[in-house]
């Protein structure tokens, strides 16, 4: 037997059904994808003669899209996380709980390395009755659901519906910590943004929340913003403070983005890939407030 043949042996019915197999998969991927992509510029060209409004469009393509989407695309990274660590007291994770205004918390282990279980923050109404009351986190946790970074976003949202769960914890390959997702985050991939607690009526820009507390639609005027907080930012480049900070950052920034500048704090309360929506805004020096709207 020369060389040749031992590095190379001949095709046997085994290899020749894998040929065949692995060509007709590839044919039918093909075909699958031209199709989706053929049916999203349908609808496109539906909404733009005015046959569907552009809602109905963009859930449809949500819809076939968010498929392909796997929930690394669209969790809420590690460090964006609000934790609770399971030996921390009331009067220590509560700040943090009404900072963030969140419904669900991820409680840890004192490292940081496991997540032990899910806090809902409807479970701390005890302590708005009365402060003194005896609290364990232990108590309350509820059972925390883990899924790969790689879930398709289709194949997680059924298991929601299926298991009544709202959020799950992510994993990476070696099973460590690497965000959260939602039940709206995988939603909101279909229709839209869903109103929240960071949502404004449609007349108003601004809204104060406390003393030194704002959400700010991205879309404020930047004349509007400087008139409310008296600022000076210029609107010759942008018309929007939305366009200003997406320019300081270089990018398109992800949920709970922060950055400074100019005497302020912004932090990203919602935003998809294409662009943000509403910040929360502190001044880093008392502002000289005129009112929003």
């Amino acid at each position: 037997m020369n060389e040749d043949s031992v590095d190379n042996p001949p095709p046997t019915r085994y290899h020749r059904f894998l040929d065949v197999i692995s060509h007709w998969l590839a044919r039918r991927l093909r075909r699958k994808l031209g199709r989706r992509s053929a049916l999203i510029e349908i609808l496109q060209d539906a909404e733009s003669e005015n046959l569907i409004d552009a809602d109905t469009a963009g859930m449809m393509e949500g819809a076939l899209l968010v498929s392909e989407q796997q929930v690394r695309d669209i969790m809420v990274t590690r460090s964006q996380m609000v934790f609770i660590e399971v030996e921390q007291t009331p009067q220590e994770f509560l700040p943090a709980v009404i900072e963030s205004a969140h419904s669900r918390f991820p409680v840890v282990d004192s490292k940081h390395e496991k997540v032990l279980g899910v806090l809902l923050a409807k479970d701390l109404l005890p302590l708005a009755a009365d402060p003194k009351t005896p609290f364990d986190v232990r108590e309350v946790l509820r059972p925390a659901i883990f899924v790969p970074e790689s879930k398709r976003l289709n194949i997680l949202l059924r298991e929601f519906r299926s298991n009544r769960n709202h959020l799950a914890i992510v994993v990476d390959e070696y099973g460590e910590i690497a965000g959260l997702v939602s039940i709206e985050d995988v939603i909101e991939q279909i229709v839209g943004d869903i109103d929240d607690e960071y949502d404004i009526d449609d007349e108003e820009f601004i809204r104060q929340h406390r003393a030194n507390r704002y959400t700010v639609k991205a879309r404020t005027p930047i004349a509007h913003f400087n008139d409310t907080f008296g600022s000076s930012f210029p609107d010759s480049q942008y018309d929007t403070i939305g366009g200003l900070v997406v320019h300081h950052f270089g990018r398109v920034p992800q949920r709970g983005d922060i950055i400074e500048f100019e005497g302020f704090n912004f932090k990203i309360l919602r935003a998809d890939r294409r662009r943000i929506q509403a910040m929360r805004v502190l001044p880093l020096q008392p502002a000289r407030v005129t009112g929003g709207g």
